[in-house]
């Protein structure tokens, strides 16, 4: 039987495709077929994995961003992992489930932590008293362990934030050559995110981008030139991207917009403001090119008025979420969409005095909002800048355009053409492996 790697390259168009014409990823698609997909919305991380690999939109899934808005614990949370908080079961869950020894492999997936899967990969850094380690969760137990004797620590570092590098997605690459070794498993699943960084950093259509584009290109060479020797005619390989770049050059506030209005409620504790969920009357969860808006009874109009009168894309209410395919539980009671060349940032102190400490630093978790300034440092004051001018591409909203849509193909013939809804990929995987039972 044949068997499938799907990598998982983040960040990467089919016009950008079409125009780099990077080698070695054309070499894989030369022989199948390629186009682009429709991704779901919002457009990002994981809403678009949970989307691609459960065959569902976020309004079943319920993954309606990176993060979401805790009511029980009233405070926002973003980049949690655990694999059940996506509540539809997923390729991997499908195909063991139809054949129990069926062999799956994740490294690196979004809500892949405790997983149905034979080999997990996530990184589970330990936040100690004065530290941090950086640890890998895996499956089996101890496998990241083995991993280090051959390839060291995984370096969280260059995996997000100011230092983040090709240096991550080169052990990552390399992580799934020793899962092929040890294992081989059937279907084989890697997520690679070095052009995520230099699109946000240097804008989708720089030179810099294209620079990244031929470094992975080289790892991905490399990747193939093993595949070829040590395990000739066994693997397959599927080309996804998840989402396009737009780029930026304007970065709007909604947790401001809501304070200065009356709507968000702060506590100042030791000279620091801090938002209070409980008693605020609107709030705002951001990511990249969209916001979850949270609000309370009877304030829902006044919310509406004041995002109307400012520089935004769209608003999407409980009817035009239903049309997105995002009317969950979890989402806003409405949404915001931002002009193509405008991000959202999360920050809502008049005075960056007030600014918890948390804002200074690489704190994926504690933030309200997904924050792309962790990727630059001022060495002045040696924290992470304010400055959201910074900023020179982002992503979240759907592209009408097939050609600056993601990026998806195969090295065998797939019927991939332009525009498939997100939803068709994980039926693509599945039919693979149907077609290739004997």
């Amino acid at each position: 039987m044949k068997k499938l790697i799907v990598l998982d390259i983040v960040g990467l168009s089919k016009k950008q495709f079409e125009k780099l014409k990077p080698k070695n990823i054309s070499k894989i698609l030369e022989n199948g077929s390629y186009g682009s997909f429709e991704p779901s919305f919002p457009a990002v991380t994981c809403s678009v994995q949970a989307s691609i690999f459960s065959g569902t939109y976020p309004s079943e899934h319920g993954i309606i961003s990176n993060g979401y808005y805790d009511d029980l614990f009233k405070k926002i949370s973003f980049w949690e992992q655990p694999t059940n908080l996506v509540k539809k079961p997923r390729i991997w869950d499908l195909l063991k489930k139809n054949e129990p020894n069926f062999f799956t492999a994740l490294l690196f997936l979004q809500n892949s932590l405790y997983a149905n899967s034979n080999v997990v990969l996530t990184p589970k850094p330990l936040h100690l008293e004065n530290k941090m380690v950086m640890w890998c969760y895996s499956k089996p137990e101890n496998f990241y362990e083995k991993i280090t004797e051959s390839l060291g620590t995984f370096d969280l570092k260059s995996y997000w934030g100011p230092f983040s590098s090709l240096k991550s997605s080169d052990w990552i690459i390399n992580s799934a050559k020793i899962t092929i070794q040890k294992h081989s498993p059937d279907l084989l699943v890697t997520y690679l995110p070095h052009l995520d960084y230099t699109s946000q950093k240097f804008g989708p259509n720089s030179d810099e981008f294209k620079k990244s584009v031929d470094e992975l290109d080289a790892l991905i060479g490399d990747f193939l030139l093993f595949l070829n020797q040590e395990f000739p005619n066994t693997y397959e390989i599927m080309i996804l991207s998840e989402y396009n770049f737009n780029e930026v050059n304007n970065s709007v506030s909604p947790n401001l917009l809501l304070r200065q209005h009356g709507l968000l409620s702060t506590r100042r504790i030791e000279e620091k403001d801090y938002i209070d969920y409980e008693f605020s009357k609107a709030f705002a969860l951001v990511d990249h090119q969209i916001a979850h808006l949270y609000i309370k009874p009877g304030y829902l109009d006044q919310v509406k008025s004041i995002f109307n009168n400012e520089s935004v894309g769209s608003i999407l209410d409980n009817n035009l979420q239903k049309e997105f395919k995002i009317n969950h539980p979890r989402s806003g009671d409405l949404i915001l969409c931002s002009n193509t060349d405008s991000w959202f940032n999360y920050y809502w102190w008049d005075d960056i005095k007030h600014a918890p400490d948390f804002t200074f630093n690489v704190d994926i978790h504690r933030k309200p909002g997904y924050d792309p300034l962790e990727l630059f440092i001022d060495f002045q004051s040696k924290t992470i800048s304010h400055d959201t001018s910074l900023i020179k591409g982002s992503h979240g909203l759907i592209s009408k355009d097939p050609m600056n849509s993601p990026l998806i193909g195969t090295s065998f013939e797939s019927n991939i053409h332009d525009k498939i809804p997100v939803v068709e990929i994980k039926n693509k995987i599945q039919n693979f492996f149907k077609e290739n039972e004997n």
